[in-house]
Order: C-alpha cells, then sequence, then structure tokens
C-alpha cells in the first residue's frame, strides 16, 4: 500500500514541484470520515490521502480538500435545504475539490465511476472533465489557472 500511495505523491510533483502536499491520514481517519459520510471514499481518493491530506495547486487553490474539509463540505451539499432549492440534488457526487471561484469537483457515486466532473456553481451544470484522479491532477496543476476546465 504504502508504494501506491508513494507513486500518488510522485505523480503530483513530476507535473507540478512547487505543489502543497500535506502530512498524510491514517487508515482510522479513513474510516472515521467514511463512517461520517455514510458512504466509502473512492479508492483513488483514499489512497492520495494516505500520502497527503489534500493538494494545494497554483495560487494555493484546494485542488484535493482536506479528509474534513471532504466531509464537512459533501454533508452540507448534501442536507442544505436552501441548496436543495437552488439546484438539482447533490446525492450522487462525492466533492473533492475546488477551483478556488466557486465550481467544485466531484466523483459520480450513483452510479459508481471513477470520472471527474465539475459542478458549476453559476449555472448548476455538471459536466465531464477528466477520465480518473490522475488525469484530473495531470490537467488542473499542468495548466493551470482557476479556469483549466473550461479551456
Amino acid at each position: 500500500m504504502a508504494k501506491l500511495a508513494a507513486m500518488w505523491r510522485q505523480s503530483v510533483q513530476e507535473v507540478f514541484p512547487d505543489a502543497g502536499l500535506r502530512e498524510p491520514v491514517t487508515a482510522s481517519d479513513i474510516v472515521e470520515a467514511e463512517r461520517r459520510l455514510g458512504r466509502a471514499l473512492p479508492t483513488d481518493l483514499e489512497q492520495l490521502l494516505l500520502e497527503s491530506n489534500g493538494v494545494l495547486g497554483h495560487a494555493h487553490v484546494d485542488t484535493v480538500w482536506t479528509i474534513d474539509q471532504i466531509v464537512e463540505q459533501n454533508l452540507r451539499f448534501w442536507s442544505d435545504e436552501t441548496f436543495a432549492q437552488l439546484y438539482m440534488p447533490f446525492d450522487a457526487l462525492m466533492f473533492f475539490g475546488d477551483n478556488g471561484g466557486g465550481d467544485q469537483f466531484a466523483f459520480v457515486q450513483k452510479p459508481q465511476r471513477p470520472d471527474v466532473f465539475v459542478w458549476e456553481h453559476e449555472s448548476d451544470s455538471r459536466r465531464w472533465v477528466a477520465n480518473n484522479l490522475r488525469d484530473y491532477l495531470g490537467r488542473s496543476l499542468r495548466v493551470g489557472g482557476d479556469d483549466w476546465y473550461r479551456q
């Protein structure tokens, strides 16, 4: 497992050497997060968190949130009554990062798939931006700028 996790740190640094990497979470942190969320984290996200508790990209944008942010933000998106009145349901999504300007990145969990989608908060649109977490990190960290997915 350590070799798989080290692969994430190396992948991030190859694309963007100045990326902010944090201390890893523990397996018990993952178990607690999944308990609070009521669902499992995607495997790739779990492995990344076991190597670095989030990733800071260009301009210190939370390309991948900390495990605490993942739990707090998803619980908010899934239960906020105001959001329920303004937007389509979020229960099929697992948010894990943002662009620093309000748009959020997520995995679709119903049905479960590795692709990454962006939720654009101005239009409530949800669209595909990457094949998987590795592709997302490569695209977002390589290009830079908070609107890399619009290019």
